[in-house]
């Protein structure tokens, strides 16, 4: 399988994080990846830049090192409402959400208050990725979640640095992929890269795919045209090469 796209990424513009921007799209290029989508965490996550940082991304060229680049954040989960941390407005200014659930923002509790969560989220029309929802701090009812992410148009993350150092997370990708695969619902295999080497490796994320049968015509960034077609339901004015 062939990831055109890594989805989730970071930058040193997220403290724990080790590269910037050019750096992660000369190694993307390298790679023969095609779309990097630029996702800092915000808000607050301990790491995270001004908001000056997301209101300014227009100033980034569409292309760096020859690799378009989509101007995002990784913005968080913040309650059993789903609510995301964002302001709306700058929300709105950026061109690809992904929704994660982190600890240091949102208190762990049971799998009822986590499953809630997730399902309101899902129904926010802003947001395009569930990040990292394998991890076994977050417990949820796996069935319930997929299945309302296939009626709400979400995108399910196979998320490589979760799989290889987050508990629970390599085990928990395996019954994603099975649910995912059963409802039919879409994925992206993301990095959520710290360093630029590591911007489109999902080595283990693909090993998990293979194993569970996982059919290439659902992850979204295998395909130039999938992902610029999904990307263009709501920015028809991004050109990809």
């Amino acid at each position: 399988m062939n990831i055109i796209g890594d989805m989730h990424t970071h930058t040193l513009a997220s403290t724990h994080a080790y590269s910037t921007i050019t750096e992660n799209c000369r190694s993307a290029s390298e790679r023969g990846i095609k779309v990097v989508a630029m996702t800092d965490h915000w808000g607050e996550m301990p790491d995270s830049p001004h908001i000056w940082h997301f209101d300014n991304l227009r100033v980034l060229p569409r292309r760096i090192c020859g690799v378009t680049v989509l101007r995002g954040v990784e913005t968080n989960i913040k309650n059993d409402d789903g609510e995301v941390d964002m302001p709306r407005k700058t929300l709105e200014k950026l061109e690809w959400v992904v929704a994660s659930m982190h600890r240091q923002v949102y208190t762990p509790s049971t799998v009822e208050n986590h499953t809630r969560a997730y399902l309101k989220v899902a129904e926010d029309p802003i947001v395009d990725v569930i990040g990292h929802c394998t991890t076994s701090i977050f417990p949820i009812d796996f069935e319930k979640c997929i299945k309302k992410f296939k009626e709400c148009g979400k995108l399910v993350e196979i998320n490589e640095s979760s799989i290889l150092y987050k508990s629970g997370s390599f085990e928990n990708s395996y019954e994603v992929l099975r649910l995912c695969k059963k409802y039919e619902v879409p994925v992206v295999f993301d990095s959520d890269a710290h360093y630029c080497d590591l911007i489109g490796v999902v080595d283990t994320a693909q090993k998990i795919a293979q194993e569970v049968g996982f059919p290439e015509r659902l992850v979204i960034n295998a395909d130039h045209e999938r992902l610029a077609e999904y990307i263009h339901r709501k920015h028809p004015e991004i050109e990809f090469l």
